[in-house]
């Protein structure tokens, strides 16, 4: 900073101390004696930034780069206030623009590489991240490294397990298993304590509602540590005798001890890589016996889990050396469900009226990679009528449209074959799968909530079954449903099922009728034996351990 700019000196002395009402105003008096200084420009946008005045705060970067366009905290400023209001297509041009100005800053890399993930570019964000890490080692790219990896394309199972293995290890305490409850009889009552920070999420949480409303009270007591309140659970059918924990209050290590107090026997998490801040509760040990279950999809590569729990469609035993934890699999899909709250009616297919097929995807963007898209576009391709719908949050946003109307552009797709919509409340939501006639399923990130929601809404699913388990999920569910004949057998032959139902609009009329009351009836909606499933893995564990634990020890 120049000596002889006291303006700048005392605006940014404010802002560094947290003052900015002060810092407001200094560079507001600044810009009246000098309308054309570009770091003022630039300052007064970190200040706003700091407010949450994001519009304005773009507006002085603005300014200040058509002052001085080679500023590269005004490109990185706004392109981090563009992130922040879901404009990733627009923050990722300025972050790009920082980057090539400072190639070796951690932190645009890091942010680059959020962008591009949210876009769907996941390999390319995977790049990004590590492009970070060599800059420097630090803990967020390395977090989001492990969360995002088993959606990377180029992935595989070794390089799931590496990075969440060298996470693990690197910023997760090391603790010693806890003895089992003194006298505990596996054929008694067990202790089952659920963890999770989505109890709220009715709509994500089908599965795990199915299984805790199902369970055995007279076998099991059932504890709940949630990070909300009890009344927040929508889906949750309490049981007088469960045992609701509200964590939301409480630092890992407090809530660890919270759940070793409870006294439970085996601690099942529910959150994965979802929450993240809240594997080192798991990683505490506070129960003799630690399970995932439901949104690992991948290895955890935590030692403090002793089982994973699955099915035979998504793990096969020769993938098992890739996992850090004994795989174990309940028959049917781990993924059975159970919708407990008001869904739309299954609407007639749209193909009925518009005498052409829509194929369609409400799944998140970032499940969207350029493979996806590539694949897609054969589709549209070959079935020239078709159009394909897509819905997700990052869709609200005109910019971001644009930029995948051009990734379908580069594959000859016009955008008049595209419509792209942004979020909505989520009753209306499941509305917009009456436009829908055949749901694409992407890959390798499957659906999980959307591919049960999109068959409850009497829209078939078309997947096929990938190379991991986040690429299998879609199959699980499908196979449980008995809808085996909408997992193809790669991507070549998706994509010539994808055309010959184009051609068969008869056939998805037949299809969508009575979807929803078969798949109900069959062992994809059977929680009560899901339930029975589950409760006889916990029993083992049990026994298991007791066995291991009764083993003579060397001296």
């Amino acid at each position: 900073m120049a000596p002889d700019h006291p303006d700048l000196q005392e605006a940014a002395a404010h802002y560094k101390a947290g003052r900015l009402a002060e810092a407001s105003a200094a560079c507001s008096e600044g810009l009246r004696k000098s309308p054309a200084d570009a770091p003022l420009h630039q300052l007064l946008g970190g200040v706003l930034q700091s407010q949450q005045l994001l519009d304005e705060a773009i507006a002085a970067y603005d300014r200040a780069l058509a002052i001085d366009d080679r500023l590269t905290g005004a490109w990185y400023g706004s392109a981090c206030a563009l992130y922040s209001k879901g404009e990733y297509a627009a923050a990722l041009d300025r972050f790009e623009r920082a980057a090539a100005l400072a190639p070796g800053q951690a932190e645009v890399h890091h942010n680059a590489a959020n962008a591009l993930y949210r876009l769907g570019l996941v390999d390319e964000s995977i790049g990004r991240y590590r492009r970070s890490l060599e800059l420097r080692e630090d803990l967020r790219p390395r977090t989001a490294l492990a969360t995002v990896i088993p959606g990377g394309p180029a992935a595989d199972h070794a390089a799931v397990l590496a990075e969440r293995r060298h996470w693990f290890e690197t910023y997760m305490p090391a603790s010693p298993a806890k003895p089992l409850r003194p006298g505990l009889d596996a054929g008694g009552r067990l202790r089952i304590g659920y963890l999770s920070s989505f109890f709220h999420g009715r709509n994500w949480m089908k599965p795990v509602w199915g299984l805790i409303n199902r369970h055995d009270r007279n076998g099991f007591e059932v504890h709940l540590f949630s990070d909300g309140p009890e009344g927040a659970c929508a889906g949750y059918r309490r049981d007088e005798r469960d045992r609701f924990h509200d964590i939301s209050e409480l630092s890992n290590r407090d809530a660890a001890a919270r759940i070793e107090a409870s006294g439970i026997d085996i601690l099942v998490d529910l959150n994965g890589y979802s929450r993240l801040p809240r594997l080192e509760v798991v990683a505490l040990r506070p129960a003799p016996i630690q399970a995932a279950w439901f949104n690992m999809y991948g290895a955890s590569g935590m030692a403090c889990f002793d089982y994973l729990i699955g099915d035979v469609h998504v793990i096969d035993q020769d993938e098992e050396r890739f996992y850090s934890e004994r795989v174990v699999r309940v028959p049917g899909s781990y993924l059975t469900f159970d919708v407990g709250y008001p869904a739309p009616d299954v609407a007639d297919p749209p193909c009925r009226s518009a005498g052409r097929l829509t194929f369609g995807c409400l799944a998140s963007q970032y499940k969207i990679t350029p493979q996806v898209i590539e694949t897609w576009s054969r589709i549209l391709a070959r079935a020239p009528e078709s159009k394909l719908f897509l819905k997700n949050s990052t869709l609200g946003s005109g910019a971001n449209r644009a930029h995948v109307a051009g990734r379908f552009g580069r594959h000859e797709i016009s955008a008049d074959r595209l419509v792209m919509e942004g979020p909505a409340e989520h009753f209306e939501f499941l509305s917009a799968y009456a436009r829908v006639d055949v749901a694409l399923d992407p890959f390798p990130y499957n659906g999980g909530t959307t591919t049960m929601e999109a068959l409850w809404q009497g829209v078939p699913v078309l997947t096929f079954r990938g190379d991991r388990w986040a690429s299998r999920q879609s199959a699980s569910l499908l196979r449980a449903g008995g809808l085996d004949d909408f997992v193809a057998a790669g991507v070549d032959d998706l994509v010539d099922r994808a055309v010959r139902l184009s051609h068969d609009l008869d056939r998805i009329a037949e299809v969508r009728r009575g979807l929803r009351a078969r798949l109900a009836a069959s062992p994809a909606c059977d929680t009560a034996a899901f339930a029975r499933s589950m409760e006889a893995l916990y029993r083992e564990f049990v026994e298991r351990r007791a066995r291991l634990d009764s083993r003579p020890r060397l001296p």
